[in-house]
């Protein structure tokens, strides 16, 4: 078993400074390990986030990233982000973030901050359709306890040991996961406790809310295709599924208070729509009194080589 720590997180997201070829400034970050072809794209999505906000120096805080993936990145292997400085204002700053891996572009962002200013506030409700009753996570298995003495389809040990612990991050499934089958009902939506497994540790040139908005971008595409795949029938192991994140937009609309990301949030999650190989799913993060923190919206590639879906 994988050691069950958040330092995967820390290594994706420590950026080093380089000299920039294309834009204003440039850092180098390194794809986190996987036992899947292709590198995962919540490393790029909070490598970009964490060199877009390594650019703004006058406090102001990212409130939206708007993403496009390209090409399939390497495991283990360094990608090369630019900065352009769009604009910086008064009150609202804009980046264009673009990676590189041998020599070509694989991902490409809009990123927007803002200065902030007082206005009136309103946070949603938790969907209707987690009913009153929403187990808390200590009541609910983790994916460890869901994985263990299971096999079949395409479920390895090694990707076993890395659904259980090697995300850097504990999540269970409202109402269960959907790895070999389906567990509960086949519904467009479903809910996921996150914690990392210990708390974030400091990511140098970030401060700590830096690195807990950096921490979201980064968990929430590990589950956010899921209500799609439970609608379909489709869990991750089945033969012949082939999925793939196309683009990707989340907004934070309100800053976590300090530790808040350490401890479990509330990852409520729906399908939105799924057809022509493509697949669109939205999730809200909550803290556990229902504070909404931030949405994502992401559609993503769902074929299934056996027929009948996506």
């Amino acid at each position: 078993m994988t050691d069950t720590t958040s330092e995967v997180f820390t290594a994706a997201v420590t950026l080093t400074p380089a000299e920039a070829d294309r834009f204003d400034l440039a850092f180098t970050a390194v794809t986190q390990p996987c036992p899947w072809p292709k590198a995962y794209g919540g490393d790029l999505v909070a490598q970009a986030a964490a060199a877009a906000m390594k650019s703004v120096a006058d406090g102001k805080t990212l409130h939206s990233m708007h993403s496009y993936f390209m090409r399939p990145a390497d495991i283990g292997a360094e990608v090369r982000y630019e900065v352009e400085l769009l604009r910086d204002g008064r009150g609202y700053a804009t980046r264009q973030v673009r990676g590189y891996q041998n020599g070509k572009p694989l991902y490409v962002c809009l990123a927007n901050f803002a200065a902030g200013e007082p206005g009136a506030s309103h946070t949603c409700d938790l969907p209707d359709w987690l009913g009153e009753e929403l187990p808390g996570p200590e009541e609910l298995r983790s994916s460890a306890d869901c994985l263990e003495g299971r096999a079949g389809g395409t479920m390895t040990e090694v990707s076993k040991d890395y659904w259980s612990g090697g995300r850097g991050f504990d999540m269970r499934h409202v109402p269960g996961p959907v790895y070999l089958d389906i567990e509960g009902e086949q519904e467009p939506h479903q809910a996921v406790w996150v914690k990392p497994f210990d708390a974030l540790r400091p990511v140098d040139g970030l401060t700590d809310a830096q690195r807990d908005t950096a921490a979201l971008s980064y968990v929430c595409d590990y589950t956010i295709l899921e209500p799609v795949l439970r609608v379909l029938g489709l869990p991750w192991a089945r033969e012949g599924l082939v999925t793939a994140s196309l683009d990707h937009s989340m907004w934070f609309h309100r800053a976590p208070q300090p530790g808040v990301v350490d401890g479990w949030l509330l990852y409520a999650q729906q399908a939105v729509a799924a057809d022509a190989g493509r697949g669109l799913a939205s999730g809200r993060f909550f803290t556990p009194d229902g504070t909404h923190l931030a949405t994502v919206v992401q559609e993503g590639i769902i074929r299934d080589s056996r027929g009948g879906h996506g």
